[in-house]
């Protein structure tokens, strides 16, 4: 069984219609969930990933399928380069899953989770700031700021100024010292669906990894490499994301409402990008959302790319 089960794996099959001489790039391989999947339909699979972790993985999907599967170490934003660095003539395909995967939650040693004791980490890479030397370091501003907009947190100023108190004693450096704190601070909450620290660590993940920001310079990537009749799939499991991706579909469809004759659209006079695969977004059956709570909020957005210029870097 694979440690982290593919969501809606028969409706991200069914939007790429992956077949044999496609090439279907996977930009979270994981632990190849997907990418297996997409092989086993004869395709050609170029698998990106920024977790070092994930080697032993990429290895046995090698071993089980070899000369079609090539894995390369990186962040959606550089889903371009990787494209060019494999080798292939033409891109058929690209599917997102977005987030933290559960094979990563189960780490302990990564510090994604408030439910095991690990160090305050969360780097989904082995680079860069640490989810620590944010809470050690950030002002109460940014603090604040990255709780209420990437965690909804609406005592974000309160565990702001908790963290902040706590600091001048010790430093923080494990992830249950920095739940316990969050739950004080926020009154534990008792009764609630989900635990005090959920957003403050969700925040923190994000802002860590730059999610959002990838997100959207990976769909700008994917736009810009795939082949007229390529197919895109994202999968994503919060509003955060999911309003990312719809909006880029809706302004690359040409969907996107005009501008006024004051501040007139440059958009207007483009031309779609992409035409919609499916209206709105899928959602996993009840069996599938049953079997594996994850799916419950996994929302799947999909469009196949036209023969009109990608647009690049519109501005928001």
């Amino acid at each position: 069984m694979s440690p982290h089960a593919p969501v809606l794996l028969a409706e991200v099959l069914e939007a790429l219609a992956p077949g044999p001489g496609d090439v279907i790039i996977d930009a979270t391989f994981g632990a190849g969930g997907y990418t297996r999947a997409i092989l086993a339909m004869g395709a050609t699979v170029i698998a990106l990933d920024r977790d070092p972790t994930v080697q032993p993985h990429a290895d046995d999907v090698a071993n089980d399928f070899p000369g079609r599967f090539q894995l390369i170490r990186t962040p959606f934003s550089g889903l371009a380069g990787a494209f060019a660095e494999s080798g292939e003539a033409k891109l058929d395909g690209v599917v997102f899953d977005i987030g933290v995967s559960s094979m990563q939650l189960d780490q302990a040693e990564r510090g994604f989770s408030f439910m095991r004791d690990g160090p305050l980490d969360m780097r989904m890479s082995d680079e860069g700031e640490t989810a620590a030397d944010i809470v050690n370091e950030w002002d109460h501003g940014p603090l604040a700021h990255i709780f209420k907009l990437y965690g909804d947190e609406r005592q974000s100023g309160r565990v702001a100024t908790a963290i902040l108190r706590r600091r001048t004693e010790k430093p923080f450096t494990r992830t249950l010292d920095l739940a316990e704190v969050v739950e004080k601070a926020l009154g534990g909450r008792r009764g609630a669906p989900i635990h005090p620290a959920t957003r403050v660590f969700q925040a923190l993940r994000i802002a860590v990894n730059d999610e959002l920001g990838e997100l959207r310079a990976g769909l700008e990537a994917a736009e810009a490499t795939l082949s007229p009749g390529g197919r895109l799939a994202v999968v994503t499991f919060h509003s955060l994301e999911d309003r990312i991706v719809k909006a880029f579909l809706t302004e690359r469809t040409g969907n996107a409402p005009g501008g006024s004759r004051h501040a007139p659209l440059a958009v207007e006079t483009r031309k779609p990008s992409f035409a919609l695969r499916f209206k709105g977004a899928r959602e996993a059956e009840e069996a599938e959302r049953t079997a594996n709570p994850r799916a419950r909020s996994a929302k799947l957005r999909a469009a196949v790319r036209t023969e009109a210029p990608a647009w690049g870097r519109v501005a928001a």
